[in-house]
């Protein structure tokens, strides 16, 4: 017998790698209009020691569109969301500074502790596949002009545009930055703020996500006496409410602060969901089957208050409703994550 023939056989087969796909790393930036305030649970739930103040919810449309890649994943890859969405956001808050959050439901004594940065919270990196960032509007702010709107019109006739031409010259006495003054800011604010968050998440595809159609281009359907529209009472003062002018300001309002959006956002070369469009015909002063955007009072979830201290006004809502300040609803929420769906698949290739 030769040598060869006592030496042994080697009859393993080496194993195969896993070929599991890696999971898509999505994280989600963004202010209320994101977090989903008061559509759904609480997210961490009411009592959870992880609540911080944010107000993030079980109906917003992250978590929808995270259940429907859940159930259809793209490309046969599991999706893991990371949501540090916050109310109250600001275009800053996203990349650089931090954030007090101001939740009105069940804070701490002490007030809700302060947040680093969004992009740092939401753990940016070079493993990032995916950002969406919906934010903006409080950076106008939006909540601001809104509430001087309310103040300018009381005795104002429907036609009458008090807030616009205060605005549109040198502002108000609650806010002396002018409109104009307002877009150029949050026009360098947002540029800045897609190059942080590119430098962090380097080989991530961005989407940003423009803000729903709030309020009516034509007014004239507008009730000025309805607290589910755009009108609040408040004790020893009376009816405040928007006119029909500024509500059709208003409207220009949010549509070039969506229009810098995407202007910013597509010379980044990034991804621009528009939800203006899809939501014409859905805005506040819509009969509640059709709306996508609860008024100042409407209806939420039983957590949520229904008095909200904002500014200099305290909204105290009556009937069962809510203090729901012209926020998306569950059906708008619904819409959202319809669009914001589709970009993630597309990004996902």
């Amino acid at each position: 017998m030769g040598t060869l023939a006592l030496l042994p056989v080697a009859t393993g087969v080496p194993a195969q790698a896993s070929t599991a796909p890696a999971p898509v790393q999505w994280a989600v930036l963004g202010d209320s209009y994101t977090a989903g305030v008061f559509v759904g649970d609480p997210s961490p739930p009411l009592g959870d020691a992880g609540r911080d103040g944010c107000d993030r919810t079980t109906g917003s449309y992250p978590n929808l569109v995270e259940r429907r890649l859940a159930a259809d994943p793209p490309a046969g890859r599991e999706v893991r969301r990371t949501d540090v969405s916050c109310g109250d956001a600001t275009i800053p808050e996203i990349d650089s500074a931090r954030q007090t959050p101001v939740s009105p439901v069940r804070p701490p004594e002490a007030g809700w502790p302060d947040l680093a940065p969004q992009a740092d919270r939401g753990e940016l990196s070079a493993s990032t596949d995916v950002v969406t960032i919906g934010v903006g509007g409080n950076s106008l702010p939006f909540g601001t002009l809104f509430t001087s709107c309310l103040l300018a019109g009381i005795g104002r006739p429907d036609e009458a545009t008090p807030c616009r031409d205060a605005y549109e010259a040198d502002g108000t006495p609650l806010d002396p930055e002018s409109i104009h003054d307002k877009y150029d800011r949050v026009t360098r604010e947002y540029a800045t703020m897609l190059r942080n968050v590119r430098r962090k998440a380097p080989n991530a595809k961005i989407i940003t996500v423009g803000y729903p159609t709030i309020v009516p281009e034509d007014p004239s359907g507008c009730d000025r006496n309805d607290p589910t529209e755009l009108a609040v009472h408040l004790k020893g003062v009376g009816l405040l409410s928007v006119t029909r002018g500024d509500v059709a300001w208003l409207h220009e309002v949010t549509s070039h602060l969506d229009a810098v959006i995407r202007a910013v956002t597509e010379l980044s070369g990034d991804e621009y969901v528009d939800t203006a469009t899809s939501s014409k015909g859905h805005d506040v002063c819509r009969p509640q089957a059709t709306k996508w955007v609860e008024g100042i009072c409407g209806q939420a979830a039983s957590y949520w208050p229904d008095h909200l201290a904002f500014g200099p006004l305290s909204l105290d809502c009556s009937d069962g409703r809510k203090a729901t300040f012209v926020h998306p609803n569950a059906a708008g929420h619904a819409a959202i994550a319809a669009q914001v769906e589709a970009a993630v698949r597309k990004a996902l290739g």
